[in-house]
C-alpha cells in the first residue's frame, strides 16, 4: 500500500474515532433574560444569542468533530464574556457596562463574527438594526456620547 493510502486511510480513521470524543452541547437554565426593547431584543436572538446566551441553537454541523470542538469553545468563550440569559449576575452597573461593550463591539464590526454570518445570514445586521443598538446603548449603557 502506497504512502499517500496509509495517510488517506489513518486520517479517515482519526475523522471517525474523534466522533467518539463527547462534547457538551446542553444549553444551562436561562436564570434571567436581559431587559431590552422588544426591537433590540430580536436582534440580539437574531445575531448575537447562539454564543451569547444559554439559548444556543445547535446545527446538525455541531454535532461533527472537529466543527463541534471549534463551536463549543466559541459558545463557552462568548458566554463567558457576556450572557444574555444571566442577565441577572450583573449589577446595573455592570449591566450599563457590558450593553456598552455590545455597541462598540458591533460598531467596530467586531461582532457578529466573520465566520458566523455566512452561515446565520439572519445575522447580518442592518441599517436599522444598528440604529437600535445605538439608541438602545446611548440611553441604557455607560459612558456613550
Amino acid at each position: 500500500m502506497s504512502r499517500k493510502k496509509k495517510f488517506a486511510l489513518a486520517l479517515v480513521a482519526l475523522l471517525v474515532l474523534i466522533q467518539l470524543v463527547p462534547v457538551d452541547t446542553e444549553n444551562p437554565e436561562v436564570t434571567a433574560e436581559v431587559d431590552a426593547p422588544t426591537e433590540v431584543l430580536e436582534i440580539l436572538r437574531r445575531a448575537c444569542y447562539d454564543c451569547h446566551s444559554n439559548e444556543t441553537v445547535w446545527p446538525w454541523y455541531t454535532h461533527l468533530a472537529p466543527v463541534n470542538f471549534l463551536v463549543a469553545h466559541d459558545v463557552e468563550e462568548g458566554r463567558e464574556h457576556l450572557n444574555f440569559s444571566e442577565w441577572d449576575r450583573y449589577d446595573p452597573e455592570r449591566r450599563a457596562h457590558k450593553i456598552s461593550e455590545v455597541w462598540e463591539e458591533v460598531e467596530e464590526g467586531e461582532m457578529p463574527l466573520w465566520f458566523y454570518t455566512p452561515l446565520h445570514p439572519e445575522a447580518e445586521l442592518s441599517a436599522a438594526d444598528l440604529a437600535a443598538l445605538e439608541a438602545w446603548a446611548r440611553t441604557e449603557g455607560e459612558g456613550t456620547d
